[in-house]
């Protein structure tokens, strides 16, 4: 029999229940929804709305039943719906009147509030020790190659010489913000709905912040209607979460041209590669390709929330349960994308001279000509027309501004002179380039060094 059924003289069709059911994927939340009960069954009692006989009774049961569910010895029903009916079903079986009386003064309305909320936080600071694992990677990469000169591209154009540690530590500085995000995530995940009832809390004598202190929140929500249909948490994570596929696939792309035959600037390891089932010289970068395919996944549970959410009145709305498949899904995805890329990109092989020399072909150091041409007392304008013209005069005699004859600089301009050479080697034009941001091995130290004090003293 259904806990709610005193209402009802018809069972409940099949074929509804099943379609109302929602043990099939909330039974992930049952430590959350014990966690709950347990602090929920001492403020009761605290409150003297039942005795210290039946709180022990209802703990005691309640971690039996966590331990068995934990090694996947409880059986759960689909008939009891979602796992709150279960756990209260499994409790009432074994205890009796005890167990019918856990559930005074709540609703499950704010009692799967509370419990995603404890999931989310879990998840968050999960998520964040993953990226910054990636970020530690990102910068033992970069402090192994802060003089590994490589052509930046705009428009996919080669067009000013940097470094793979600049590079790379853009996408740390990404992954940065990304924390900063799920930190300010977390803080507004970090209110406790129980005590809101289905939506005008309780006529019990209650101590809602006795049960958020019990179970680490910091506060607790301020008005019950907002307490049981906010979900603003949940969009705002997978928003996060959204952001962070966003960075880890266009950091994918990269991985993905930087490892292809026409550029060959990196060459992944066997264990992070796959081959062909006809080609037998083919080595695929699947890891990254299915990463950057599984962004719109994440992308779709955000949308899907967002609609889910965007014209439900106050306060709570059946709708709301399609919000934990969204989110589970979400966050077991850019969990799994980040374990996989860490050790992927600690494995990766620097081809140095492959990124050299696609530097030394683009004329990627021609702004640095119109700039010699600038501190000799050029307009700059005037300076990269002159540029201009002997990137031109190159390419039509086949070659590039370090090998261009001196003649040929003065013909254009006398100002130049012998250290024009000097102007535009690359190590030079990348190591000149010292404003705080800048690819200079000086400016990306202090980067590195900033870095690693974010990661030192994260929570």
């Amino acid at each position: 029999m259904k806990m709610w059924a005193g209402r009802f003289k018809k069972e409940t069709d099949k074929k509804v229940n099943d379609f109302n059911s929602s043990i099939s994927f909330d039974m992930r939340l049952f430590k959350e929804d014990i966690m709950g009960s347990i602090a929920h069954s001492t403020m009761l009692c605290s409150k003297g709305i039942i005795t210290e006989k039946e709180k022990e009774e209802i703990q005691t049961c309640l971690n039996d039943i966590l331990s068995e569910l934990l090694n996947g010895d409880a059986i759960l029903s689909p008939d009891c719906e979602d796992i709150h009916m279960n756990i209260e079903q499994l409790l009432t079986e074994r205890i009796g009147t005890a167990g019918k009386k856990l559930h005074t003064a709540r609703s499950r309305n704010d009692q799967v509030a509370l419990d995603i909320r404890i999931y989310q936080k879990s998840e968050i600071l999960e998520i964040i020790s993953l990226i910054k694992n990636l970020i530690n990677e990102i910068l033992a990469l970069a402090t192994a190659n802060t003089s590994t000169v490589m052509p930046g591209y705009t428009h996919l154009q080669r067009a000013q010489p940097i470094t793979f540690a600049h590079h790379i530590l853009a996408y740390a500085q990404m992954l940065r913000r990304d924390i900063t995000r799920l930190y300010d995530c977390y803080d507004r995940t970090d209110e406790m709905p129980l005590g809101s009832g289905a939506l005008a809390t309780t006529t019990y004598d209650i101590d809602r912040m006795q049960v958020a202190n019990l179970l680490g929140f910091k506060d607790i929500t301020k008005n019950s209607l907002d307490g049981v249909s906010d979900r603003d948490f949940i969009i705002e994570l997978l928003s996060d979460i959204s952001i962070i596929m966003v960075h880890l696939s266009r950091f994918s792309e990269e991985i993905i041209f930087w490892c292809s035959w026409e550029c060959k600037f990196i060459e992944l390891d066997d264990a992070y590669s796959t081959g062909s089932s006809i080609m037998p010289q083919k080595k695929n970068p699947d890891i990254p390709e299915l990463v950057r395919g599984k962004s719109g996944r994440v992308f779709g549970s955000l949308i899907s929330i967002l609609t889910t959410m965007k014209g439900l009145p106050l306060a709570y709305n059946k709708d709301m349960q399609e919000d934990k498949e969204a989110l589970f899904n979400a966050i077991d995805t850019v969990k799994l994308c980040l374990e996989v890329f860490a050790p992927m990109l600690k494995t990766i092989t620097i081809n140095k001279d492959r990124m050299l020399l696609a530097a030394g072909e683009g004329f990627i150091n021609a702004t640095d000509c119109a700039d010699y041409l600038v501190k000799k007392g050029l307009a700059f304008r005037d300076a990269y027309k002159i540029t201009g013209e002997l990137v031109a005069l190159c390419i039509e005699n086949k070659f590039t501004l370090n090998t261009l004859p001196l003649a040929d600089y003065k013909a254009k301009c006398e100002v130049f002179d012998e250290d024009i050479y000097d102007a535009v080697n690359l190590q030079n034009c990348v190591n000149e380039r010292k404003v705080i941001g800048g690819p200079s091995k000086s400016a990306v130290l202090n980067q590195i060094a900033d870095l690693q004090d974010f990661i030192k003293h994260l929570k």
